[in-house]
């Protein structure tokens, strides 16, 4: 269960840096900022908590089965916006309505701090709590831009940015339902060990193919910026 929240947790911070990779420079920078501000605010809460109170709401069904509800929602408001983006793109006029699209750039990654920081305070016992919280804030602060900023750039594209969050939002989309139903993963593996190896081979074929897509995309584009 851990496992699929992790990796629930990292695919939300990358719909976020990709959603930020719209916005200017310095927008971000009041993103991080704010971001950095939660994390020192919900310091009282997350020294509070215990091990043994996180599992309690990761096995509390009504608890799963509202975080399903609002990471559904979450990633049709990023799908909604691939499609209003690139609508805007081909010269198709936006209504005003559906314009605060672009300035959403996520609610789930405040938990997902959160639970971050609930976690790192319990990995590091001894360290004093508010030199983790102001080292993680700081991190938080400062990475939020520059990972914008370094997505952008490994991502030129417009095109190719949305049709990446397209893909990552139906993902989270389908990990947080496998995740949360009725408080129970769908396909449970509580008493197996966790298979390194598999784990390995999913992230070398996910990296093959998305280094084979990402390299025909550039060639695809500096194809018709020449003819």
């Amino acid at each position: 269960m851990e496992y699929i929240l992790l990796i629930l947790i990292i695919f939300i911070f990358i719909n976020t840096i990709l959603k930020l990779t719209y916005w200017k420079w310095w927008q971000s920078v009041i993103f991080g900022f704010i971001c950095g501000a939660f994390v020192l605010l919900t310091y009282p809460y997350a020294i509070s908590q215990s091990k043994t109170e996180l599992a309690g709401y990761l096995n509390n069904p009504k608890i799963m089965q509202d975080m399903a509800v609002l990471v559904t929602i979450e990633s049709i408001i990023y799908i909604g916006f691939c499609f209003l983006a690139m609508q805007q793109m081909y010269g198709r006029r936006i209504k005003r309505w559906v314009k605060p699209l672009y300035w959403y750039p996520g609610i789930l990654v405040l938990p997902a701090l959160f639970y971050i920081l609930t976690n790192t305070i319990f990995s590091f016992p001894g360290t004093s709590f508010t030199t983790i919280t102001y080292t993680l804030a700081a991190l938080v602060a400062v990475l939020f831009p520059l990972l914008s900023i370094g997505m952008r750039w490994l991502l030129p594209e417009k095109e190719l940015r949305l049709e990446v969050q397209f893909l990552i939002s139906l993902f989270v989309t389908i990990i947080g339902l496998m995740s949360t139903e009725n408080g129970n993963t769908v396909y449970s593996a509580i008493s197996e060990p966790l298979d390194i190896k598999a784990l390995l081979i999913a992230l070398g074929a996910f990296l093959f193919f998305f280094v084979i897509g990402y390299g025909w995309s550039k060639i695809k584009w500096r194809y018709k910026r020449k003819y």
